[in-house]
Order: structure tokens, then C-alpha cells, then sequence
């Protein structure tokens, strides 16, 4: 069974698929966005959205949808029995605010907005293989569900151009021959829910000094973000740069967080309302070819998360819209090359900055020196505010601030530096 051809077939409806399906659609072409999922469906995340993210949703016409949700000022960073609270920096492009959304809720809201523009949207359905005809994507083979559970259909889609969006672990893009750089750092991370009556804290919190029980430091760091709903997220991440990153039992990282965060969020083993879940996070551009002549690659399935922070979702937004922008060309002009314009404009925007990120993630591998380097850090408001300006990529081009003054001298270092991913 063959469907008509479609401009674009989208593989993946999350934060990726679905901007690159609203970006088309709003361009005016027949673009099809298909989601192995139902909605709502869970999804792995700590769930906070950062001014950047905010703007690109406030971009897709979503910014008075977001005001049903939890709306916090800024960072609230704890270590060494410090505490500060930094809020968003000013900034002439950005919101000085972010939101705590549940995925859940985020990815059909989304998704909605998207099918609103005029995409078409098919949820249970799973591009199982890419249909390939003298060398070139031409569509794939799809798997679709029905939400009743009665049998499987399978069909072909045939598309102008396919874009790869199915995440993480992106079967699709594996068969496609896209792979991840194994030098290039990988995060993990697990979290869970709990509830507390702190939920609707103007706060996301992170742990800088982790430690368990007995007082001994444990790797990687921790959050609490509120979600305003009763409950708080719960997570812990660390960085594939830690020596015995293999070794480690982040459900023991998890339950250790748990039992020592501040008492004054009441979290604990009776208030989870749920078991933790946990995954991988592919970093830095660390995926590739992130383009073919006919397809592209975005969001978390091009390995774009930021190790500064492990924020994936403003990216997936964003590489989701790009994508949309030079597919647009593609098929206004009828010149398929415009296609290799993406991980050019990817590297301009990214490039420096992620190597940058990756160079800082080997110190983050190292818990002594990173112990050293938070203690120093939270002695002063004013340099943990440039970091976080750093760490959100939220530096100005209109001025040169401290923050700015510092990211530039550093990236000024680490272009003559020889890059391990290179």
C-alpha cells in the first residue's frame, strides 16, 4: 500500500519533529510528521525550559499556552553549604524567565500546534525502514498502530526530503548511517517524581556537591525543578568523561540525592509517585553525517544537547527550525543542495561554543578538581552569574559584559587548542 508523496516526511514527533513540521507547514508545504507514540506519552527529562527554548515556543505561537504552566526567575546553585539564587540574565533576544513543563504535556501541546499549522500528524506509527532508490531517501516504510490496539497496517511514504527525528537513539538515522562520535562526551541521567510542598517554587535547584549518606562525594550533580502540579522532578546526571562513567549505579546516585536534598523541599521515599527512569544523552553535535542529499538530521537524534548543561530541548527546537529553513529553499528553488547549507549554519551558530563545552565537560569529569572549582565558584554571586550566563548560552553580541569578556578569552584559547573530537 503507497500513500501520495508528500515535500516532507518528518520521522519523530518531539520537540525536533515537531518544530521542523510546524517551521514547513507554516512555509505552506505538505509536510507529514509521524510519532511511534500516542500522545501523551512519557519522556525521560528533567523538564525545565530555558529562555531559549521559551522563545522558540513563544516563536511557534505558543507563548500564552506556556502561562498554564509553572513559570520560575532563575537558577537556585547549592554546594559546600552555600546557596545563591541567579536569576535569568537580561537579554535582548530572550525572556529573563523560564517554565517547568512535563514532557508529557509539552510534546502534545506541540505537536497540536503543529497539526494547527496544517501538517498532518500520524502518532502510533513507526518509520521501520527508509525506502532508498539510487542512493537516495525517497521516504520510508511506516508501521502504524491504531490507538484502539486493532492490527498493524504497514505502508509506504514516499517524500521529497526526510528528516530524522526520532531521538536518541535514532534506529532511523542508524539506518541511515548516521553514528555517534565515541570521543565526544555522552551524559546520563536518570530521574523521578515526587511530591513536595515546595512545587511551585520560583526556583529550579541544582546540587553542585554531590554526597551521599555518610558524607561522601558522589560524581555528577543533581536538580529539583517544581512543576507547580504538586510535585517536583528529581534527577541526577554526569558526564561519560568521568573515569568510571561505565561503573556507575545512577539508581543509587538517584536514592542517594533523594535522602540528602534540603529538607525543606519533603521529599522522600513515601512521596515518589513514580519508579525513576533513565537514559543517554548523545552531546555536542556528536552525530553524524547530519546530512544527506535528500535527508536531515536533528535535535537529540544529531547528538545535540549542550554539556554545559544538558539542556536538549531548546536545541531540538532550534536544529528542528533550521532544518525547516533550508528545506524550505530546497523545494522553492528545486536545488537539493541547499541541504548541505544546514551543518554549515549548525557549525557557525554551534561549533565553537560546543568545543568549548567539551573541553570544560573533561573537568567535569574529574570530581577533585571539580569539587575545587565550585567551592571557589560559590564564593562569589558575580562569577557564578557569568557562568550560568555561559552555561544557558545566553551571552550578548550587543555588549561585552564580564561573562562575555570571559567566554570570548577562553574560546580565543581553545581555537588554538588541537580538538580530541576532530
Amino acid at each position: 500500500m503507497s500513500s501520495s508523496p508528500r515535500d516532507v516526511l518528518v520521522v519523530g514527533g518531539g520537540p525536533a519533529g515537531s518544530a521542523t513540521g510546524y517551521w514547513l507547514a507554516e512555509a505552506g508545504h505538505d509536510v507529514l510528521v509521524v510519532e511511534k507514540k500516542h500522545f501523551p506519552r512519557e519522556k525521560t527529562c528533567g523538564d525545565g525550559l530555558t529562555p531559549r527554548a521559551v522563545r522558540q515556543l513563544q516563536d511557534m505561537g505558543l507563548g500564552d499556552r506556556l502561562d498554564d504552566y509553572h513559570r520560575y526567575d532563575g537558577l537556585r546553585a547549592v554546594a559546600h553549604g552555600i546557596t545563591l539564587e541567579l536569576r535569568w540574565p537580561d537579554h535582548p533576544e530572550f525572556p529573563p524567565y523560564g517554565y517547568v513543563v512535563r514532557r508529557r504535556d509539552l510534546d502534545q501541546l506541540v505537536a497540536d500546534n503543529t497539526v494547527k499549522a496544517g501538517a498532518a500528524l500520524w502518532t502510533g506509527t513507526e518509520a521501520v525502514a527508509p525506502i532508498v532508490e539510487r542512493g537516495l531517501v525517497r521516504g520510508a516504510v511506516l508501521r502504524r498502530q491504531p490507538a484502539d490496539g486493532g492490527p498493524a497496517v504497514t505502508e509506504e511514504v514516499r517524500a521529497r526530503y526526510v528528516v530524522v527525528a526520532d531521538g536518541a537513539n535514532s534506529r532511523f538515522g542508524r539506518a541511515l548511517g548516521t553514528a555517534r562520535d565515541r570521543r565526544y562526551p555522552q551524559g546520563m541521567a536518570i530521574r523521578g517524581y515526587y511530591e513536595s510542598p515546595r512545587h511551585d517554587d520560583p526556583w529550579i535547584e541544582s546540587a553542585l556537591d554531590l554526597r551521599d549518606r555518610s558524607g561522601s562525594s558522589l560524581p555528577g550533580y543533581g536538580w529539583i525543578f517544581p512543576v507547580g502540579d504538586g510535585t517536583v522532578n528529581v534527577g541526577v546526571g554526569l558526564l561519560s568523561t568521568f573515569r568510571d562513567f561505565k561503573n556507575v549505579n545512577t539508581t543509587h546516585l538517584m536514592n542517594e540525592f533523594a535522602a540528602t536534598a534540603p529538607a525543606y523541599w519533603g521529599i522522600s521515599p513515601e512521596t515518589a509517585t513514580c519508579e525513576p527512569t533513565g537514559g543517554r544523552l548523545p552531546m555536542a553535535g556528536s552525530v553524524g553525517p547530519k546530512a544527506g542529499p535528500t535527508f536531515l538530521v536533528v535535535g537529540d537524534a544529531a547528538g545535540s544537547i549542550n554539556p554545559f548543561n544538558g539542556e536538549g530541548i531548546d536545541y531540538a527546537y532550534e536544529t528542528g527550525r533550521l532544518a525547516a529553513d533550508v528545506l524550505h529553499e530546497a523545494l522553492v528553488t528545486g536545488d537539493g543542495m541547499a541541504l548541505q547549507r544546514y551543518p554549515e549554519e549548525l557549525d557557525r551558530r554551534f561549533a565553537l561554543y560546543y568545543k568549548v563545552a567539551r573541553l570544560f565537560a573533561v573537568i567535569i569529569g574529574k570530581p577533585a578538581l571539580m569539587r575545587e572549582l565550585t567551592r571557589v565558584g560559590m564564593q562569589s554571586r558575580s562569577l557564578m552569574e557569568w557562568v550560568l550566563r555561559i552555561m544557558a548560552n545566553l551571552l550578548r553580541d550587543d555588549e561585552l559584559g564580564p561573562a562575555e569578556a570571559a567566554y570570548r578569552a577562553v574560546a580565543g584559547l581553545v581555537k588554538l587548542v588541537p580538538d580530541p573530537a576532530a
